[in-house]
């Protein structure tokens, strides 16, 4: 049953909810059109190293005095231009220390009218001049993020023509269990048509300027995120063999399924009041959380992605089985005032960038939160997650070919293309 074979793949999307992220044929036909030979250095695949775990820091808040001593620039992104569009490798090491300091203080660096990363081989070697450590996607077990070129470490964005009605809101690339510390978003061809924007938002400003009394209960109930759905309902003709079908339905999901995918998830029946649907909901989490480096808090959570509500009111093709969901800690439903004021406060603190070929957005993925509009025609982005900077890379970091998880990235990810 193709659903249910599409359920497994989704489980472990919770760092955007369904975005079937594999690259299509003309999106690999363009990768292979841009990308220099001259350009290619050691080849990446199988050495990327995992995702690093989520650096969790939120214990101890006091929410209203904290939204109040919040302080930080008002650039976001802070614009890099090139001084000449000709600038190579060596411009981008010289400039490192001071990029690299706009990133701490700003969230977002965007570098404007560079030639260079105007193809993979050329981005690669910018980021290699910041010293930047590539790293796998959180979800990479998924499958639903394919590379648009793997010896380079570039995953391809959300390009697909059928996801491209789709909105994507706000979120930072993270899970309960693995998060990036940076990404660098490049565009290799906007939307030909028309739309197709990124969106960035800072992390800090939300959580300043969200109502106090929000904000501590969020901070207080926490929350989980519903990953994905699979309704039993042709079970429910099996009369007194329809309770031992189902918990023999989750026993088997629970217990060789969803471990397969490198993330903490529980499946539950009936979350979301449909008693028959089992959904697969990370653990609990805190919305708020300190930055690793500055200890600023931050709003540190994907529910404008990921809340149905939000979801039912803007463009989303997105089918049942893919659709997410967000509860209190305790699995309760949350209140659409709260959603309203969410949404609200977040909206107003979005950056709309229409990115040029050859623009690159650097991210701090946990200062800043990143989503991209609706487009027409053909559209070309990608990005390179990042666990941190070669200098601070552990000696002993797993680099080999035997990592969980790539199996299943391409198993998975053939499936979904083969098949949809």
């Amino acid at each position: 049953m193709k659903e249910v074979a599409f359920f497994f793949a989704l489980i472990a999307t919770a760092a955007r909810g369904f975005v079937a992220l594999q690259s299509s044929p003309q999106s690999r036909l363009q990768a292979a059109t841009l990308e220099s030979p001259s350009e290619q250095r050691g080849d990446l695949t199988g050495a990327i190293p995992d995702c690093p775990e989520t650096v969790w820091n939120f214990e101890n808040l006091d929410v209203k005095a904290e939204q109040k001593k919040v302080s930080v620039p008002a650039e976001c992104p802070v614009e890099w231009q090139a001084p000449t569009g000709t600038e190579g490798p060596e411009y981008f090491a010289a400039q490192r220390d001071a990029i690299m300091e706009k990133l701490l203080a700003h969230g977002c660096v965007w570098l404007r009218g560079f030639d260079l990363t105007k193809r993979e081989g050329g981005f690669r070697s910018m980021y290699e001049a910041l010293r930047l450590d590539p790293c796998l996607d959180p979800i990479h077990t998924s499958g639903l993020r394919a590379f648009a070129s793997q010896s380079d470490a570039i995953y391809e964005e959300v390009n697909k023509e059928s996801l491209s009605q789709h909105y994507i809101g706000l979120h930072q690339e993270s899970t309960h269990k693995k998060t990036a510390k940076y990404g660098a978003f490049v565009c290799f061809k906007p939307a030909t048509v028309k739309g197709g924007e990124f969106l960035i938002a800072d992390a800090a400003k939300i959580f300043r300027d969200l109502d106090p009394g929000v904000a501590q209960r969020f901070y207080d109930r926490q929350i989980r995120i519903s990953v994905s759905n699979l309704d039993m309902d042709f079970l429910a003709a099996a009369g007194p063999l329809r309770e031992p079908l189902m918990d023999g339905a989750k026993n088997l999901i629970d217990k060789l399924v969803a471990p397969k995918f490198d993330m903490d998830l529980e499946m539950i029946y009936g979350a979301d009041g449909k008693p028959m649907r089992l959904q697969a909901i990370e653990m609990t989490a805190s919305p708020i959380n300190r930055h690793p480096v500055t200890g600023v808090p931050l709003w540190f959570c994907n529910i404008h992605n990921h809340a149905r509500y939000l979801r039912d009111r803007r463009p989303c093709n997105v089918p049942e089985v893919g659709m997410t969901e967000v509860f209190f800690g305790d699995l309760s439903p949350i209140p659409a005032d709260d959603l309203d004021h969410i949404n609200k406060v977040s909206e107003a603190n979005i950056a709309h960038i229409p990115m040029q070929p050859g623009d690159v957005l650097l991210c701090d993925n946990y200062r800043v939160l990143h989503g991209r509009d609706i487009f027409e025609g053909d559209r070309y982005h990608a990005v390179t997650w990042f666990g941190g900077t070669v200098d601070d890379r552990e000696q002993d970091l797993d680099t080999s070919n035997s990592k969980p998880g790539d199996f299943l990235n391409k198993a998975i990810n053939k499936f979904l293309v083969d098949s949809f």
